[in-house]
């Protein structure tokens, strides 16, 4: 499919009833740079992060008082080649990131430009002061030491070290340490079973990782300063997650228990009752399933500061501990929502310490420099935002620093206590970085919006709760037409989100292809659509009994009813036109899109569906569940159009699921339009690609829901 690189403005001559003209374009609504990767330094006044302008992925720096971004690297073109993983140094000297996409399961790494030369993945370094960016190694992930001249980075099962600066390199090609022989990178040590996880200690002298054996794990102790391991309290169990002391001297740890024989044994006809205790679900003595340790880092010796109780079945599930002033931090789910709690690092706490109150999901965090004040991006009590809130991590009353219509997320604690930096938008403005002081105020811009960019020409969202057919509650943004008249029908659209584990918000959105998508909802609406955006069941920010309802995907696909609920309701508004009712969206919402078409196309006219599963699992027998909760099990009754987009080189969702889904169509005679994308994966890497498939988006949406009006687009065509 060619890329038409025209820009123009393109009226649809067709019978007209009603005139919309479009205030803005698409490319207007996306032109701001999109921010991710924020990061503090721990001893500096200064942040980093990284901004994609249209394609074009750059790092910049910005530092008290004046916080003027600085622009550090010039990669110009937009060629897909992706940033991320970005670290500073402790000093705030220099930042360290990784450019290019991840490694499929085939070590593939993405090529969405399709350069002759392949593609790779590696770590790069700038300094903050200016200059060039260089090349460190190549590398799937990144540690930086907090002295900022070394990187630790796994491949293959082993870890490995390289210098920041490359004079660090002695005459001869050898890395002190071992790691360069003869032009050749060696791992840092070798021991037996896969290392990973590499966390450097505060004096970046020695290295705790985690090291699986299969049906257990250790967490080890690497000194570079004098070669040699120290394994902490070795046992049969699977130890995870280790966390530096801020002196230096110890590591917590987590500790579940080692692999039972029938984790991995035939049991025949046998059930677990039949069975004697511990042979099927292991625990420790007493009956807990989960323990909290520290060591000593010199000598491994440790001992267990908190455990949960046997009956326990949510603080179990936490994945990291994080040590915090004299407290260890971790994020668990008692109460419904996933919050932060605490204990103490000496040992003694009964009851761990919940620091996050309220009905809301705690998404993203940061420390002070001295681990002692938590600052959390949470939706308690704004349910469809994110604002900041702080609290000791000993425990104490949290309290709320920002306010408001805005959505602050991504906390960056400055060192000197005064300020903390966020990533915050509202309906109107995009995602950008921002300076609150540390007990809370007015978030202060930091990067100006292009002049293109419409800001006042914004609709404001408004929050709707709809309630399925089954009685299940779910949650809505609608965007209503600024010029909508009384007694007018105007087409409506559906967007549907992906996941299914996210969350659309009352603006701009905190990942990069939801940023996209509010902004579209906001060019249809500007347009002259009904836009609903829709929060279906088995999404994040509404608590786990919402997140975890019962029969979603192949075991029953309940979260479709919430899909057919929200087009019934715009159905029956009296300012929508029935018969014009349209869906779209990626990944998850490419699958309810298809899900809309093929069992309702009376109801839905028309739908664009990006990389959507059609087929859960791999039964085609029309008896079992998973068969009847896919899309392609009603395909006989698909007659609506549908545009399905997708990349060849998709690691979520199988490209095979598209392939397929056209195979049906076609012998269906079902009418479908194709974009395919060569070498590209789920969410394109390749901005021009977006810009690509939202105008194709625009553009079918008008044939199938706008026949019959004037109707005037600027884009491309």
């Amino acid at each position: 499919l060619p890329l038409i690189a025209t820009h123009t403005l393109v009226t649809l001559t067709v019978p007209a009833s009603v005139a919309q003209a479009q205030r803005f374009s698409i490319e207007d609504v996306l032109s701001p740079g999109y921010p991710s990767g924020l990061v503090a330094a721990k001893a500096a006044d200064r942040i980093a992060w990284i901004e994609n302008e249209e394609g074009r992925r750059n790092v910049y720096t910005a530092a008290a008082p004046d916080f003027t971004p600085k622009r550090l690297t010039r990669f110009e073109d937009d060629d897909g080649h992706d940033l991320s993983t970005l670290r500073i140094s402790d000093d705030g000297s220099v930042v360290v990131f990784l450019r290019g996409h991840n490694a499929n399961r085939d070590g593939w790494i993405a090529n969405p430009a399709s350069d002759p030369r392949g593609a790779e993945r590696a770590a790069w370094a700038v300094s903050t002061a200016g200059g060039e960016p260089w090349r460190v190694a190549e590398a799937w992930n990144v540690a930086l030491s907090p002295d900022g001249k070394w990187i630790a980075y796994t491949s293959g099962g082993n870890i490995y070290r390289a210098p920041v600066n490359p004079g660090v390199v002695n005459p001869g090609g050898v890395v002190s340490g071992g790691l360069v022989v003869a032009g050749q990178q060696q791992p840092l040590f070798s021991v037996f079973g896969s290392q990973g996880s590499p966390v450097w200690s505060p004096d970046s002298r020695k290295i705790a990782f985690v090291s699986n054996r299969d049906d257990h794990s250790f967490i080890g102790i690497y000194d570079t300063d004098s070669p040699g391991i120290t394994y902490l309290a070795p046992s049969v169990d699977r130890d995870t997650s280790p966390t530096w002391s801020p002196d230096g001297t110890r590591v917590a740890f987590i500790r579940r228990p080692g692999l039972p024989f029938g984790a991995s044994a035939d049991r025949g006809d046998a059930r677990p009752e039949d069975l004697p205790d511990g042979m099927i679900q292991a625990r420790f003595a007493g009956g807990h399933d989960f323990s909290i340790r520290v060591a000593d880092a010199e000598t491994g010796e440790a001992m267990e500061v908190w455990h949960n109780s046997p009956d326990d079945q949510f603080f179990n599930e936490a994945r990291q501990v994080i040590w915090a002033g004299d407290h260890i931090i971790f994020q668990a789910e008692p109460t419904g929502w996933r919050l932060y709690y605490a204990v103490a690092a000496a040992g003694g706490t009964g009851e761990p310490i919940e620091l996050t109150p309220g009905d809301g999901l705690v998404e993203q965090i940061s420390l002070s420099a001295d681990g002692r004040t938590l600052f959390y991006a949470t939706n308690a009590g704004d349910i469809d935002r994110r604002h900041l809130w702080r609290v000791p991590t000993s425990g104490g009353t949290a309290r709320q620093l920002t306010h408001g219509g805005g959505i602050e997320t991504y906390p960056a604690a400055l060192a000197g206590g005064d300020h903390v930096a966020t990533l915050s938008a509202s309906a109107s403005q995009p995602l950008t970085v921002a300076v609150v002081p540390a007990n809370g105020g007015t978030a202060r811009y930091i990067r100006e919006l292009p002049s293109r960019y419409p800001l006042d020409l914004h609709v404001t969202p408004e929050a709707v709760t709809l309630n399925a057919e089954d009685g299940y509650e779910f949650y809505n943004q609608l965007f209503m037409p600024p010029d909508m008249q009384p007694g007018e029908r105007r087409p409506a659209l559906i967007f549907i989100h992906g996941g299914s584990r996210r969350q659309m918000l009352l603006g701009y959105h905190y990942r990069h292809f939801y940023h996209m998508a509010y902004a579209i909802n906001q060019y249809f609406a500007n347009k002259g659509y009904v836009v609903l955006s829709v929060n279906y069941r088995s999404g994040i920010g509404y608590g786990r009994e919402f997140r975890n309802a019962p029969g979603r995907g192949g075991r029953g696909n309940t979260e479709y009813r919430d899909i057919k609920a929200a087009g019934e309701y715009l159905r029956d508004r009296a300012d929508v036109d029935p018969d014009r009712i349209g869906l779209w969206g990626l990944s998850y919402g490419g699958i309810l899109t298809a899900q809309g078409l093929a069992r309702d196309s009376d109801l839905f006219a028309a739908g664009v569906d990006i990389a959507g599963v059609h087929l859960w699992g791999n039964s085609i027998d029309p008896e079992s569940v998973s068969y009847q909760s896919s899309a392609i099990s009603e395909v006989e009754n698909w007659t609506s159009p549908v545009l399905l987009i997708h990349g060849d080189d998709d690691r979520n969702v199988a490209f095979s699921q598209t392939v397929g889904l056209v195979q049906l169509l076609r012998a269906q005679g079902v009418p479908h339009e194709l974009i395919v994308f060569p070498d590209d994966v789920h969410s394109f890497l390749i901005h021009e690609r977006w810009l690509l498939s939202f105008n194709a988006t625009d553009r079918f949406f008008d044939r199938h829901l706008r026949a019959g009006e004037n109707v005037t687009t600027g884009g491309r065509r």
